[in-house]
C-alpha cells in the first residue's frame, strides 16, 4: 500500500468553490512529485462528466483515464476544509482526497474511507483535527483492526430474477464504478441486490456495494425484484459489461463538454428551455395599460374607427408574419396567419358594432366583445381548444392599441440588456422583443415546447419556463444568474457565484464556436455509430440555411407553407418550382416532403372546410388529402417531378390506420404511373397512438417512419402543449411518450425499416441522446439546434446511450427522465 505522509496533508485550508479546492489538493501532489501540473486540469475536466463526491463530507477528485501519462507515481493527498466547500447543490465537502493513480495501490486506502463514511463522528473529527497524524492513522490502519472491522453483510436468498456478470473495470467495484452502479439502480422502482461470493449488498447503497470487496474480474450476481425488474437487470448488466468506470467517467472524444453551474445562491427551479448562461438585472415584462372611453356620441365615426383599426391590425400582422418568417422560419410565423383569421370573424365584428350603436366607444365595445369570447373559449372542457383564449386576447390587444385614447407603461424598450421575467409571453410579445436587449427569459408558466421556448431556442437566448409564480415577485433590477441548461434562476448571487458564472458563460461561448466550426462533421458516436442529423424547414429559403448550419438533409419539409396566406391553392407547376429549388440548394442531400397537413390549428379560408367541434380529431392531415384529390394529386405530381432533380422522399401525415396508408399509396402509385416517374421512398408520420400500436402492420407498407413527438405527446397525454395550465406537463420526454417511440422502433427494426424523429424533442440535447439510445437513426430539428446536437452525440458511445434510454423507459415521470 502507498505511504501517506504529513507532506501529503494540508490542514485548515480555505476555498471559495470546488475548482479552487481541487487546485489546492492537486498542488500537494504536484509538489510531492506524484504528477505533472497539467493533471490538475484533467481533474477539473472529470468534474464535468462525473461526480467525485462520495458522501458524508468526503470527495475524491482524480483525473481522466486518458491522462494517466501525466502521473509520475501513485499518490494521495488529503486537504482539510473545516468551513466546508460546496461540491454540488446540497453537497458540502470537508475532506478532499485527491488521487493520482497509475495502478491500484491506492485501493486499500480508499477502502478505509468507506468505514469513515459510515461514521459521521469520525468525519467530523478528521475535518477539524489540528494533528495530521490523526488523518494518517485513520486512513492507513488495517481494515480488520480493532472496533472498525467491517462485518460481512448478512446473506439473503436470491431473487427469482437475476443475471451473472463479470466486472470488467481495472480495479473491481471500488468507489467510482460503485457510484455509477448506484446511479443506474436508483432509476428503477424495483429492489436491487448484488451478491459476491457469500456477501449480499443493497444495489442502491454505495457503502453496501463497497463492502462486497469485489475486485478485478470478480463475478457478481445482480438481482432485481419489482415491477420493472427486467428493465433494471438489462440496464445494470449492460453497464457492468461495458465497464462502469468507463461508462460513468469516460472522457469525451473532444473538449466539447457542455459546461454546468453549481452555485450557492438561492435558486428558483423551472424547466430548461434554451441552454446557456445569462447574467444581468431582472426586469419584469409589463403589457401597457390601454385606456379607452366608455361612451361616444357619434356611432358612425366609431364604426369607421373600428374598421380602420382592424385593417391596420391586419396589415401589422402581415408584416409581422413576414418579419418572423425571415428571422425564425415559416413554422414560427404561422401563428400570425391564424391571428389574421380572428380579425375576419363576422360574429365578433357584429357584436362590437351592436355595442357601438348602443352608445359605447369603439375601444370599449371591442374590448367587451373580445373579453366575452375569450372567457367562453377558456371555459371549454376541451383542453386542446382552451389555448385559443390566449390568441384571442393577443389579437384583441393589437386592435385595442389602435383604438386607445392613451397608452400607459409602454413595454418592451430597455436601455440596457436584461433578464426578462414574465407570467408567459404571447406570440406577439416575443416578436416585439429586441434580442440584442434580452440576455435571458424566465416565465412562470409554459412548458419545454411552448411558444416561448421555441422562439428562445431559435434566437439562441438562454431561457427557463414553468418556474412558477415566485419569479413574478422578485425585485426589479436585482442581479440574477439564469442557467438555461439546468433550468435554475439564481437570486442575489455573491462575488464567488458571479465569478464562476462568468467562467461558465465563457465556456458556453467557446462551446458554441467549437460547434459552429465542427458543424459539417458527421455525428458519429465514440464507438462508431452514425446518427443522421437533419433539419425541419417550412420554406424554400430555409433549405440553404440548413445546409450552411451543418444539416445532412431535410427530414421534414412542411409543404403547407405553399397553401397558406393566399386566395387559392398553388398550382402543380408552382409547387414543382418550389420543391426543385430546394433540391438544387441541397445539392444531393435528401429532402423529405410531408404532404399537405392542414386542419386542427391551421385554417385555410379557400378550402371552405366545415366547422368541427374538435378539429384536432377531425378531417386533418392525410384524411383531408384523401377527401380532396384536387389538392392531393397535383401535389404528388409536383413531388414526383421534383424527384427527378434530386433525392426526394414522400411522407404522409397523421396516418392512423392501415387503410389510410394503403389508400394514399394507391393514389401516389397511380400518379407515378401517369407521369412515368421513378419510384421514391414513401414513409409516414407516427403521431397518434393507433399508429404506434399498428406499427408492425404499417411497417409492411411504409419505407420509413418519422415520429412527430409534438402531436404524439398531445394525443398520448391528452394535453395541449400550449395550454396555460397543462404545458409544463405536456413533455415529450414523458416515459409514456418514450415507450411509444420504443415500440415504434422495435416494430420498424423487425421489418428492416428505419425510424426518424422530427418533433421538438429531437433538438433537445437530453432528448437527442435518449432517442439515439432507443435506436432512432435520424434526428430532424430546427436549424439552430443542428450543430449543438451533432457535437453532443460525438461525445457519447452508443452503449452508454442505450443504457441511458433503458433508464429513461423505466422512469415514472418526465421530471425523472430530465434528471437522469
Amino acid at each position: 500500500m502507498i505511504k501517506l505522509t504529513q507532506g501529503n496533508i494540508l490542514l485548515n485550508a480555505r476555498a471559495q468553490d470546488k475548482t479552487e479546492a481541487i487546485r489546492i489538493a492537486g498542488n500537494l501532489l504536484v509538489d510531492a512529485g506524484n504528477m505533472q501540473l497539467a493533471y490538475i486540469d484533467s481533474m477539473l475536466l472529470r468534474e464535468k462528466v462525473a461526480n467525485t463526491y462520495l458522501g458524508n463530507g468526503i470527495s475524491i477528485p482524480h483525473g481522466l483515464p486518458r491522462d494517466r501519462d501525466l502521473i509520475l507515481r501513485t499518490g494521495i493527498s488529503v486537504s482539510q476544509f473545516p468551513d466546508g466547500v460546496q461540491w454540488h447543490q446540497g453537497e458540502t465537502v470537508y475532506l478532499v482526497v485527491a488521487i493520482a493513480a497509475r495502478s491500484d495501490e491506492h485501493i486499500e486506502l480508499l477502502a478505509n474511507l468507506t468505514d469513515v463514511l459510515d461514521d459521521p463522528q469520525t468525519v467530523h473529527r478528521l475535518a477539524t483535527t489540528t494533528d495530521p497524524l490523526d488523518i494518517i492513522a485513520r486512513l492507513t490502519q488495517p481494515r480488520d483492526g480493532g472496533s472498525v472491522a467491517v462485518a460481512p453483510v448478512e446473506a439473503a436468498d436470491d431473487f427469482a430474477k437475476w443475471v451473472d456478470v463479470e466486472l470488467s473495470g481495472p480495479a473491481g467495484l471500488h468507489a467510482r464504478p460503485a457510484a455509477a452502479f448506484v446511479d443506474i439502480a436508483r432509476q428503477f422502482e424495483s429492489e436491487v441486490r448484488v451478491r459476491h461470493i457469500g456477501k449480499v449488498a443493497n444495489g442502491k447503497s454505495l457503502l453496501s456495494l463497497l463492502k462486497l470487496g469485489a475486485g478485478t474480474r470478480a463475478g457478481i450476481r445482480i438481482m432485481a425484484r419489482g415491477s420493472d425488474a427486467d428493465a433494471a437487470l438489462e440496464a445494470l448488466a449492460a453497464a457492468v459489461r461495458h465497464g462502469l468506470e468507463d461508462a460513468a467517467e469516460a472522457s469525451p472524444s473532444s473538449d466539447l463538454v457542455a459546461p454546468s453551474l453549481s452555485l450557492q445562491a438561492r435558486a428558483i427551479a423551472g424547466i430548461a428551455a434554451s441552454p446557456g448562461v445569462a447574467i444581468g438585472p431582472l426586469r419584469h415584462f409589463r403589457r401597457e395599460r390601454i385606456v379607452v372611453a366608455a361612451t361616444a356620441d357619434d356611432a358612425v365615426h366609431e364604426e369607421t374607427r373600428l374598421r380602420q383599426a382592424i385593417a391596420a391590425a391586419r396589415l401589422q400582422l402581415r408584416e409581422l408574419h413576414d418579419e418572423v418568417k425571415a428571422r425564425s422560419g415559416a413554422a414560427r410565423a404561422a401563428i400570425f396567419r391564424a391571428h389574421q383569421e380572428f380579425l375576419d370573424d363576422p360574429d365578433l365584428v357584429e357584436a362590437t358594432q351592436r355595442l357601438i350603436e348602443a352608445g359605447h366607444s369603439a375601444g370599449w365595445a371591442w374590448r367587451q366583445s373580445i373579453d366575452e369570447r375569450a372567457q367562453e373559449v377558456a371555459s371549454l372542457d376541451d383542453a386542446l381548444l382552451k389555448e385559443r383564449a390566449v390568441d384571442l386576447q393577443d389579437v384583441g390587444r393589437r386592435v385595442l392599441r389602435l383604438l386607445a385614447d392613451t397608452l400607459e407603461e409602454e413595454p418592451g424598450t430597455f436601455t440596457i440588456p436584461v433578464i426578462l421575467v414574465a407570467e408567459d409571453l404571447s406570440p406577439s410579445d416575443t416578436a416585439r422583443l429586441d434580442p440584442a436587449m434580452i440576455l435571458g427569459i424566465c416565465t412562470a408558466g409554459g412548458g419545454p415546447t411552448s411558444h416561448t421556448a421555441i422562439i428562445a431556442r431559435s434566437l439562441d437566448i438562454p431561457a427557463i419556463v414553468g418556474a412558477g409564480p415566485a419569479v413574478l415577485h422578485q425585485p426589479e433590477d436585482s442581479l440574477c444568474i439564469l442557467d438555461g441548461d439546468a433550468g435554475n434562476l439564481y437570486l442575489e448571487p455573491g462575488d464567488g457565484d458571479l465569478h464562476l458564472a462568468h467562467q461558465v458563460q465563457q465556456q458556453w461561448q467557446a462551446l458554441r464556436e467549437a460547434e459552429r466550426l465542427a458543424c459539417y462533421q458527421p455525428a458519429i458516436t465514440t464507438d462508431g455509430q452514425r446518427i443522421e442529423v437533419v433539419a425541419n424547414i417550412g420554406g424554400a429559403s430555409e433549405a440553404e440555411q440548413a445546409v450552411a448550419a451543418g444539416a445532412e438533409g431535410i427530414g421534414l419539409l412542411r409543404s403547407e407553407f405553399l397553401f397558406l396566406q393566399r386566395a387559392e391553392p398553388p398550382s402543380e407547376d408552382e409547387q414543382f418550382i418550389a420543391y426543385s429549388a430546394m433540391t438544387r440548394a441541397l445539392n444531393g442531400l435528401p429532402l423529405i416532403i410531408r404532404t399537405l397537413d392542414i386542419g386542427g390549428d391551421k385554417e385555410v379560408p379557400y378550402l371552405s372546410l366545415p366547422a368541427e367541434d374538435n378539429p384536432f380529431l377531425g378531417v386533418r392531415g392525410i384524411r383531408l388529402c384523401l377527401a380532396r384529390s384536387d389538392l392531393f394529386r397535383p401535389q404528388l405530381r409536383a413531388i414526383y417531378r421534383a424527384a427527378a432533380t434530386g433525392p426526394v422522399k414522400i411522407m404522409f401525415p397523421m396516418i392512423a390506420t392501415v387503410e389510410e396508408l394503403l389508400a394514399a399509396r394507391a393514389i401516389a402509385e397511380d400518379v407515378r404511373r401517369e407521369l412515368g416517374a421513378a419510384a421514391v421512398d414513401i414513409g409516414i408520420m407516427i403521431e397518434v397512438p393507433s399508429a404506434v400500436l399498428m406499427a408492425p402492420e404499417l411497417a409492411a407498407h411504409a419505407d420509413f417512419f418519422s415520429v412527430g413527438t409534438n402531436d404524439l405527446t398531445q394525443y398520448v397525454l391528452a394535453m395541449d402543449r400550449g395550454h396555460p395550465s397543462l404545458a409544463r406537463q405536456a413533455d415529450a420526454l414523458h416515459p409514456a411518450v418514450l415507450r411509444m417511440i420504443d415500440m415504434t422502433v422495435r416494430a420498424a427494426s423487425a421489418a428492416g425499416k428505419w425510424v426518424g424523429v422530427c418533433g421538438g424533442v429531437a433538438g433537445d440535447p437530453k432528448g437527442a441522446m435518449i432517442l439515439a439510445g432507443l435506436g432512432v437513426s435520424e434526428l430532424s430539428m430546427s436549424i439552430p439546434s443542428v450543430a449543438a446536437i451533432k457535437a453532443r452525440l460525438r461525445t457519447q458511445s452508443l452503449t452508454d446511450l442505450r443504457a441511458l434510454a433503458q433508464r429513461a423507459l423505466a422512469c415514472r415521470t418526465a421530471a425523472e427522465v430530465r434528471a437522469l
